[in-house]
């Protein structure tokens, strides 16, 4: 297998940069809508993403799902995953999951050209800029989380390609279970050798629920869930045995 590398100065260095990367969404942006068009334009378009990702994450990044999917309730769920796919992780947790997606993601998605446009009747959650404005995501979220959707969140952040680990996250993605009360299921893709091409086979991992402890603080739950979430994924990318893709920290220029 050939050998590629990418240099990295922290685990925040983005490899996936768009050419609109400081897109910001208009100021009259509707989270949800209910009107017929939009509903319909929804409905076909996710019908035909869902039928594209069987074919390209089963066929072309060999995928393989490990795990029961995860069920469709009343009051919806929460799906954390590690980042490894920036085409991927569009689709592969609509595969694993028997109700719809949404999943929050950063507005400069919507300046890739095409997709961005598409990204809305997919089920984009931007994240906005504006921090009075994050209300209006949370109102989103709740309302998806009524409708019994499965909400989706990337908490490292930035994608890092066929990275065989989990990178450091924080306890603020993790507000939003503790917040609603909803169960957590955790999605990790990790990579194996195959004797079969040059590409790893993937295997996306399904394990869940998980759920916050109600006698704990907000913050102590949050931190509770963060250690959970990550000793799972640690657990399961410890099977994984391929590096198609080699990651090395730059070292540190401490002259001048």
């Amino acid at each position: 297998m050939k050998e590629r590398v990418r240099y990295y100065r922290d685990f925040d260095t983005d490899f996936s940069v768009s050419k609109n990367q400081s897109f910001a969404l208009p100021h009259d942006y509707v989270y949800v809508r209910r009107d017929k068009l939009f509903r319909l334009l929804s409905a076909l378009s996710y019908g035909a993403a869902y039928v594209f990702a069987q074919v390209y994450c089963r066929l072309f990044l060999k995928m393989r799902i490990r795990g029961k999917k995860i069920p469709r309730t009343a009051g919806g769920a929460f799906i954390f995953a590690n980042h490894t796919q920036p085409v991927g992780d569009v689709f592969m947790p609509a595969l694993a999951s028997r109700a719809r997606i949404y999943t929050v993601v950063s507005p400069a998605n919507y300046g890739i050209p095409v997709i961005g446009k598409w990204l809305k009747y997919l089920g984009a959650l931007p994240v906005p800029k504006e921090k009075k404005r994050l209300r209006q995501m949370s109102l989103a979220v709740e309302e998806r989380l009524r409708d019994g959707a499965n909400i989706v969140i990337y908490p490292e952040g930035h994608v890092w390609e066929y990275y065989n680990g989990v990178r450091p996250f924080g306890t603020t993605p993790l507000y939003y279970p503790v917040k609603y009360g909803k169960p957590l299921f955790v999605l990790t893709t990790i990579y194996k050798k195959t004797r079969f091409g040059k590409k790893p086979r993937l295997y996306l991992y399904v394990d869940g629920p998980v759920r916050s402890d109600e006698n704990l603080t907000p913050r102590e739950a949050s931190e509770e869930l963060r250690l959970a979430v990550r000793r799972i994924m640690e657990s399961r990318c410890a099977e994984g045995d391929a590096e198609y893709i080699k990651y090395i920290k730059e070292e540190k220029n401490d002259k001048g």
